[in-house]
């Protein structure tokens, strides 16, 4: 259990963390959120600690000053963009895999063993032969971005089997729902294309749009990680595809969205096929569907937001606050 836990959530002011923060504020924990300086916190009131932190967490000696008393480590702070890793490999690798470097060798160092629950991406096997996609599809990264992730997991899955930490990793499907925009506008589609289609823009597919996705709403990933940090010991050294197990294809998914907002709003936003750019990501043309059982079994954690009715929580959100804290 987390109470009377001090938990360490990195990237704290961002989508994901500000869903596990909403999950994890009216316990009796103390939240320590870490995020680049200059960074707005959201305001989230509620019975626990919350204790705001500006650093850097790619600089080696920050760990030092982060982990002292911490019980759970949320790491979820990353650099996201598939094409920012590929023009800039190097500072892809000092943001999305030093620090997990340092975290473990301060944990060493120091002989302090933390649990440490990491966010990694579903594309790190690259293009999955077959679905559903579960932990026994062979790891064939095909960017420069879910190569770097691969190797964060790896160093942290080499050192819990060394008993350094306690540490294991959640690889998230297509996340979307309320919370802070994406500064990228190749992260958090669907919630791009609800803010569009409210806008009354159109809403763009590249080529016929077949291609199967599994969504998975912000507040389901937030319960797996609490889920994932409540079982601690027994996930340690392993990982695992968190997704809903629900394909839909990117023409459906969007059109969805279109009906939904059309539904509240009475403007339907047009959908419309263009040629896919000639900078398109390869892993952009992949199939996939996640097979958690493995997860659900040794946590008992469930999805429990259909897609039509996260697209409408993001509508009612957007509408109401979205844009006051994006």
């Amino acid at each position: 259990m987390l109470t009377d836990k001090r938990i360490l959530i990195t990237g704290g002011a961002g989508f994901l963390a500000t869903s596990l923060t909403a999950q994890l504020k009216d316990r009796a924990v103390h939240l320590v959120r870490v995020d680049r300086p200059g960074t707005p916190f959201p305001v989230l009131p509620g019975p626990a600690s919350i204790s705001d932190v500006e650093a850097d967490i790619t600089a080696p000696d920050a760990w030092d000053r982060l982990l002292d008393g911490v019980d759970v480590v949320f790491h979820l702070a990353a650099q996201t963009s598939v094409y920012v890793a590929d023009e800039q490999p190097r500072a892809d690798l000092d943001i999305n895999v030093l620090p997990v470097l340092n975290l473990i060798e301060t944990c060493r160092r120091r002989g302090w063993q933390p649990a440490v629950i990491m966010a990694g991406t579903v594309t790190q096997c690259g293009l999955a032969p077959r679905l559903p996609v579960d932990e026994s599809c062979a790891d064939r990264p095909i960017t420069v971005y879910d190569l770097h992730k691969l190797m964060a997991e790896s160093y942290l899955r080499q050192f819990a089997a060394k008993s350094v930490v306690c540490g294991c990793c959640l690889r998230m499907a297509n996340l979307y729902g309320p919370g802070p925009k994406s500064s990228r506008a190749d992260r958090g589609v669907l919630n791009l294309m609800v803010r569009k289609a409210l806008a009354g823009e159109p809403l763009t597919v590249y080529g016929d749009g077949m291609h199967l996705r599994d969504y998975l709403y912000v507040d389901d990933a937030a319960s797996a990680f609490v889920a994932a940090a409540e079982h601690r010991e027994r996930l340690s050294g392993q990982y695992f595809v968190i997704g809903t197990g629900t394909g839909h294809t990117i023409r459906d998914a969007f059109g969805l969205v279109a009906e939904r907002v059309a539904a509240r709003t009475g403007r339907r936003a047009a959908v419309q096929h263009v040629t896919p750019p000639a900078s398109l990501s390869p892993i952009e043309e992949r199939d996939f569907v996640a097979d958690s059982r493995r997860f659900i079994g040794l946590t008992g954690w469930q999805p429990s937001v259909a897609l039509s009715d996260g697209i409408d929580r993001t509508i009612e959100w957007v509408l109401g606050q979205g844009d006051k804290r994006g």
